[in-house]
């Protein structure tokens, strides 16, 4: 049997197409007004775009030249947009920490994103090299914009998970939305290399299964993550223990109670890492709260940012940290330091974790379980979601 791996592989998506990208997600009446949000760790190189000529700025010089450049070049008139400016703020240090205020414009003019940004513009995408999503969608709905965050993008990601199409994107992750909706719970068995399998379940208590399809259209203020294909849960408690693989590639043990991980024990790499986790979580225990439950819809490649990776069928995240944006209760102020305020998704990928696999997830939903993944790949029961008309 094919996998999605290999099936992604073998995909041919369309040429990216900013007009199509734009026009399908936003339907943008005539006159919106448009800008691009990027993040810059020094703001002096927004100054006549000096970051275009700093290698290190990958997602920022994409940003000018698939979207600022896109815009000026035709698609703001196709689409009868407005605006087209591009603005930077001071890079973030994580993963959906709130924006600093300040920004700049590509002249080097201080501004700010809450008296001239947000209530300026009617779609505002922001390019970033951390994901904005969070705030983003908390300004929306208070200044009332529309928007998408693209946070991490890369070629592959242009020309596959931004090249889809959304209407299509859109309908599967009802699909499987539908065929997921008001779960009780859900299990997950990872399977480690020494034979021991670890079981998470995740209590979801019957509520309305949530997704991310990248269409944000209509008045209804509201930001979009580009690529999109998402089914998603906000847990309502947690117990078990799951694996979780760090930066440096140390193995960990996670235990989790009452929704939230309480200790990490070394499967194999640096101890020093599980103490540095250990002593986060002992300091600021709001840090190990899950507050996602996350499940890919599309068939995409593997990019290397989790952003496109997460999205890909057969694929499963959990997260920590805050979960506003989706609905959840855990906000900012109930971390002790400003600088924990994050949203870190915890992904398990064949890629990204090919030490562990994920050899079952079970839904139970009214007395009745359903096997959604095997083996990093989707089940007959979401296959068959699928392929219903």
């Amino acid at each position: 049997m094919p996998t999605v791996q290999t099936t992604a592989n073998g995909r041919k998506f369309p040429k990216f197409d900013l007009y199509r990208l734009l026009h399908t997600v936003f339907q943008p009446t005539f006159g919106c007004k448009i800008c691009i949000l990027i993040d810059l760790p020094d703001l002096a190189e927004a100054k006549d775009m000096a970051f275009l000529n700093n290698p290190d700025r990958a997602v920022q010089r994409n940003a000018h030249k698939h979207f600022y450049l896109g815009l000026q070049n035709g698609v703001m008139e196709e689409l009868a947009l407005k605006g087209g400016e591009m603005y930077a703020y001071t890079q973030t240090t994580g993963s959906n920490l709130d924006l600093p205020d300040e920004c700049v414009d590509m002249a080097g003019n201080r501004l700010s994103l809450e008296k001239d940004i947000y209530t300026g513009y009617d779609i505002i995408l922001c390019i970033s090299t951390f994901s904005a999503t969070a705030p983003l969608t908390a300004f929306a709905k208070q200044y009332g914009f529309r928007g998408a965050t693209l946070h991490g993008l890369n070629d592959i990601i242009l020309n596959t998970g931004l090249a889809v199409d959304y209407d299509e994107v859109s309908r599967d992750a009802e699909k499987l939305r539908l065929a997921m909706t008001k779960a009780d719970s859900v299990e997950i068995d990872f399977a480690l290399e020494t034979g021991e399998v670890l079981t998470a379940k995740l209590e979801l208590s019957a509520q309305e299964a949530q997704k991310s399809h990248g269409l944000c259209r209509g008045t209804t203020p509201d930001v979009a993550n580009l690529p999109a294909g998402e089914v998603y849960f906000v847990p309502t408690g947690a117990e078990g223990f799951f694996p979780m693989k760090y930066e440096d590639g140390t193995l960990g043990k996670l235990t989790v109670t009452g929704g939230c991980i309480i200790k990490s024990e070394l499967i194999a790499g640096e101890q020093a890492t599980i103490d540095a986790h250990n002593s986060k979580l002992l300091d600021d225990p709001m840090t190990g709260v899950l507050g996602e439950l996350g499940f890919g819809t599309q068939v995409l490649p593997v990019s290397g940012a989790d952003i496109q990776d997460e999205k890909v069928l057969g694929t499963c995240h959990l997260a920590t940290g805050r979960d506003d944006h989706l609905g959840g209760h855990i906000t900012p102020a109930q971390f002790k330091r400003h600088q924990n305020a994050t949203h870190d998704d915890i992904l398990f990928a064949p890629h990204k974790t090919p030490n562990f696999d994920i050899k079952q997830v079970r839904m139970n939903r009214n007395g009745q379980q359903e096997i959604l993944i095997e083996h990093f790949q989707p089940a007959k029961y979401l296959l068959d979601a699928l392929a219903a008309e």
